[in-house]
C-alpha cells in the first residue's frame, strides 16, 4: 500500500471527507469515486496501518439466515460481489478474497425450534436458499455431529460461508485509491455546525476543514464522532475473542456452525475457529483475548456436540471490536435527518464485513442521487433512533 497524503498536499476542497478508513469507509470511498470520477474524496485514518482495526481481525463469514429483510439483501448483494471481485477489485481478487460457500448451520433444540421455522419462512420468501433438517437427517449429512438433543437445523445451501475479509478490506482501498481517493494519516477531532449546516471539520494535523458532506465511519468509535447536537450515537467497542483449534479428526463439509449454547465455530484451512458471547460486556475492554471464554465448560461444550473435539488444542486467540449498536444490534446507514451533510455508515455489531459492500454502495447512492438504489437500506436509517422506534436483528452471533 503506498503511504498516505502529506499534509503539503492538504490544500484544495475537499468533496466529501470519510472519519475512518476500515472496511466501511474504504468500501464507501470505492463507490463514490466510482460512480463520480470527479468527486475529491478523502479518507481520514489515525492509524493507517489497521493492526488493531475490527477490518483486520475479522472473523470474515457471510449468512443470509436474519431475520431483518434488509440484512438478508445486504448479504445477497455482498456474495454477489465476492463471486465478481474480479470485475469490481481486478484480476485474481476473487481467487484471493477465497470466497468458501460452506453454509451456515443453525442447531435448535425442542424449545427453540418453532422460532427457526418461522426464521425460515421469511427467508426463503426473500429468496434465501436454506434448507430444514430434522435430528436424522442432520445425523446422516454430518456423521461428527452429536444431534441426540437437536430437534431441528437451518443449513444455508449456497451464499453462506467465509472469506478473507481483511484481504477485501485491503483491495477496495487500493481500488478506492487508484479511482482517486486520499488516504491521510490524521484524526478528526470535532465538528462544527450552524443550524442545518456542516460549517467545518477540525483535524488534528490538518486544522479547519470545509468539507461539502462527512461520512462516520468510525466502527467502535463511531459515537465520538456524532453529529454536534444530537444525542451521541448508541455504538460501542465490544470485545470479541476468537480461538484457534487443531483437531486430530477431520470434520468432512463442516459448516459454519451455531450451537444452541450460543458458541460458534468453522474451518480455517487444516484448523478450527471459535468463539462464543463474551463473559464481559463493558465497552472498550483491551484487546486481548479473555481465556476464561475456553474454560473446562467451554470445552466440554464443544466436545459434546463435536465428539472429537475432545482431544482439541487451543493453538492461538485473538480479540478483535464489535461495533455494538446498542439500540437494536443493526446498522445506522444515512444521512443525519437533521444535518443532511453528516452521514453514518456504523454500528453493524458483528455483521459489517460481510454488508460493507452493499451498505457502501446504498450510502453512495444515497448521498448522491437522494435515494439508494441498488439496496433499499432506509430501514436502517437514522430516523428509527430519533423516533425510538428499534428494528431488532434477532440472529445476533455472539
Amino acid at each position: 500500500m503506498s503511504r498516505p497524503t502529506s499534509i503539503g498536499q492538504r490544500d484544495a476542497a475537499v468533496d466529501v471527507l470519510i472519519a475512518g478508513a476500515g472496511v466501511m469507509g474504504a468500501a464507501t470511498a470505492f463507490w463514490l469515486t466510482r460512480l463520480n470520477r470527479q468527486l475529491r474524496v478523502v479518507l481520514v485514518e489515525r492509524a493507517p496501518d489497521f493492526v488493531q482495526a475490527s477490518s483486520s481481525l475479522s472473523a470474515s463469514s457471510i449468512r443470509q439466515q436474519f431475520s431483518s429483510p434488509v440484512n438478508i439483501a445486504l448479504s445477497q448483494f455482498g456474495v454477489d460481489f465476492l463471486r465478481q471481485a474480479d470485475h469490481w477489485l481486478g484480476p485474481g481478487s476473487q481467487a484471493a478474497l477465497g470466497l468458501h460457500e460452506a453454509g451456515y448451520l443453525y442447531l435448535a433444540g425442542r424449545d427453540q425450534a418453532p422460532a427457526l421455522r418461522d426464521l425460515h419462512a421469511l427467508q426463503r420468501s426473500h429468496g434465501v436458499e436454506v434448507a430444514l433438517l430434522e435430528t436424522q437427517a442432520l445425523a446422516q449429512r454430518f456423521a461428527w455431529l452429536q444431534c441426540e438433543d437437536i430437534s431441528l437445523g437451518s443449513l444455508g445451501l449456497r451464499g453462506e460461508g467465509w472469506f478473507d475479509g481483511p484481504g477485501l478490506h485491503q483491495r477496495l482501498l487500493r481500488a478506492a485509491r487508484q479511482q482517486g481517493a486520499e488516504l491521510w494519516h490524521d484524526e478528526v477531532l470535532a465538528l462544527q455546525v450552524r443550524g442545518r449546516a456542516l460549517e467545518s471539520v477540525a483535524l488534528r494535523q490538518a486544522g479547519l476543514l470545509s468539507p461539502g458532506l462527512f461520512v462516520n465511519a468510525g466502527g467502535p468509535w463511531a459515537a465520538r464522532l456524532s453529529a454536534p447536537g444530537a444525542p451521541p450515537l448508541p455504538i460501542e467497542a465490544g470485545r470479541r475473542s476468537v480461538f484457534v483449534l487443531s483437531c486430530p479428526q477431520p470434520l468432512p463439509d463442516c459448516p459454519l456452525l451455531i450451537d444452541t449454547s450460543g458458541f460458534w465455530l468453522r474451518p480455517e484451512g487444516r484448523y478450527l475457529m471459535t468463539g462464543r458471547e463474551p463473559i464481559e460486556q463493558e465497552p472498550e475492554l483491551p484487546l486481548e483475548p479473555d481465556w476464561r471464554e475456553m474454560d473446562e465448560a467451554q470445552w466440554e461444550r464443544l466436545a459434546h456436540r463435536i465428539p472429537a473435539l475432545q482431544a482439541l488444542r487451543v493453538e492461538r486467540a485473538w480479540a478483535g471490536y464489535y461495533e455494538m449498536n446498542r439500540f437494536d444490534h443493526n446498522a445506522f446507514i444515512g444521512p443525519h435527518p437533521q444535518l443532511p451533510a453528516y452521514a453514518v455508515i456504523s454500528g453493524f455489531s458483528g455483521h459489517g464485513m460481510q454488508h460493507a459492500p452493499g451498505a457502501a454502495l446504498a450510502l453512495a447512492e444515497w448521498l448522491l442521487h437522494g435515494q439508494p438504489r441498488s439496496v433499499d437500506v432506509r430501514p436502517l436509517g437514522l430516523q428509527r433512533w430519533l423516533d425510538g422506534q428499534p428494528l431488532r436483528e434477532a440472529n445476533v452471533i455472539g
